[in-house]
């Protein structure tokens, strides 16, 4: 479930809703999407009876047609993906909406990270499946190269520009051709809470790095241990790392080490390292300690922080807004169980994250372009938004389609955003570094988490491999 590959990034004052931009092309995006993360604050997030409906009237509103389909009676089409437990689910319902409406049969074929290596065994066995969510940018562009991605037809590409704003539109071309319709989107810089354990221990929603420090401290001395890290899968880890990196280093550093145009050994990421140690090498601060984490996935890491009554594993967790899918299956109540607050300012400023998922056609047929135009239109979007644990950056998907208010927030926030988008660092990079098990930096990162006080050795590690996957 390698959730969210295209990150929008974007900083806003913590003490200020009038977002502050550090570099060109962000000044949209920061105004929208500081405010929907400013609201959810948690009015929005507290069981208020006001379930955003001012975001209704505020929100996009759908176009009041219905996607047109062709008949596809026995056709047959499998579509693959990296998501798991009740996204999977969630995501089988808009397939059957799907097979209703064209007579055509879908199988969801689960895949495992990373997925071009996936497909490649697939294609290399001659059974590849029919479109696949990929959940990195660099994947798109490697499908393209490799000749196994397929441009979207006329219909796929007008539903397309009628739903999406251009920019979302662009980060799914490669050579100025579109072939990725990003049917999934997320906001990743939050941490949710056991409202339980919070008001058990006495302890407040921080707004800057130091103040979840104390949080924890507070939760730790009422006996519930503090964080919940999902460190069998390298990616959360990864997202940490970046959240701390954004707000403490700045957009400008961001931007060079995405492009390695500076190296892991700079000062400015033994800065962020040192300060995740503040977390993740503090004794009895991460529940079952580094060698529990790192065998806890991300849905565990979730579920574990909300049973257990007022005792459960782990009072707060860190992940996008996704993790209610996992809220829910933990029996706990968004809004009233499970609370969140947006990711501390580390510096001056405090991060907001995006991404998303795109489907992309390997087997061109009619049958396959019919999906491809059904997962960029507001029908396909709408159902899933209903379910719950889901974002789509289609700007005719009524917001009023989110179940509660959180996600209503999350939801205008990524439309108003508009245009401007800044990609997840990880995401940016090859995926020999940036997205494959057991390599690059998801290893490294839980190396990291396993000796946090390996700083330098960390970095060397992060550089070896960083200039062997960039070729400099």
């Amino acid at each position: 479930m390698r959730r969210t590959s295209r990150i929008i990034r974007i900083l806003r004052s913590p003490d200020n809703p009038t977002p502050v931009p550090r570099t060109r092309g962000t000044v949209r995006a920061v105004a929208a999407v500081a405010a929907g993360v400013l609201a959810l604050s948690l009015t929005a997030c507290g069981g208020d009876d006001d379930s955003g409906d001012d975001d209704k009237d505020g929100g996009t509103e759908g176009t009041g047609t219905t996607v047109t389909l062709p008949k596809l009676d026995g056709a047959s089409l499998e579509v693959a993906a990296v998501w798991t437990g009740a996204e999977q689910a969630n995501f089988k319902k808009v397939l059957a909406e799907f097979e209703k409406r064209t007579g055509a049969k879908v199988t969801f074929v689960p895949a495992q990270d990373p997925i071009i290596n996936f497909l490649g065994s697939k294609i290399a066995g001659g059974a590849p499946p029919d479109v696949a969510l990929l959940p990195q940018p660099g994947a798109i562009k490697q499908a393209v190269d490799k000749g196994w991605a397929k441009p979207l037809g006329a219909e796929a590409t007008k539903e397309l520009a009628e739903n999406y704003s251009q920019g979302w539109q662009d980060i799914g071309k490669v050579d100025g051709k579109q072939y990725g319709v990003y049917y999934k989107a997320a906001n990743k810089s939050l941490i949710w809470y056991n409202t339980q354990v919070f008001e058990n221990a006495g302890a407040s929603e921080p707004k800057t790095w130091d103040e979840l420090l104390t949080t924890a401290q507070t939760v730790y001395d009422s006996g519930v241990t503090p964080f919940s890290v999902g460190g069998a899968e390298g990616w959360t880890l990864t997202d940490w790392f970046e959240n701390v990196y954004l707000s403490q280093a700045g957009p400008e550093k961001y931007d060079q080490l995405a492009r390695h145009e500076i190296k892991w050994t700079d000062p400015s990421v033994k800065e962020a390292l040192t300060t995740l140690a503040e977390i993740w090498g503090k004794k009895d601060y991460v529940a079952g300690g580094a060698r529990g984490a790192l065998q806890t996935d991300f849905p565990n890491s979730v579920t574990q922080t909300f049973t257990g009554g007022d005792q459960p594993k782990a009072g707060m967790v860190y992940e996008g807004d996704f993790a209610q899918v996992n809220i829910v299956q933990a029996g706990a109540e968004v809004g009233t169980d499970a609370k969140v607050f947006p990711f501390p300012a580390v510096g001056d400023t405090a991060p907001v994250v995006s991404g998303g998922d795109a489907a992309v056609i390997l087997e061109d047929s009619e049958a396959a372009q019919a999906l491809v135009t059904f997962l960029a239109s507001p029908d396909a979007a709408g159902i899933q938004a209903k379910l719950g644990g889901y974002l789509s950056p289609n700007r005719n998907v009524p917001n009023s389609a989110y179940p509660n208010a959180v996600q209503q927030k999350m939801a205008k926030a990524l439309i108003d955003a508009g245009d401007d988008f800044r990609f997840d660092m990880s995401d940016q990079a090859p995926q020999a570094f940036g997205g494959t098990p057991g390599k690059g930096e998801w290893k490294a990162l839980q190396d990291f988490l396993r000796n946090p006080k390996d700083v330098a050795g960390t970095q060397a590690k992060l550089e070896a491999d960083a200039a062997a996957a960039y070729g400099n």
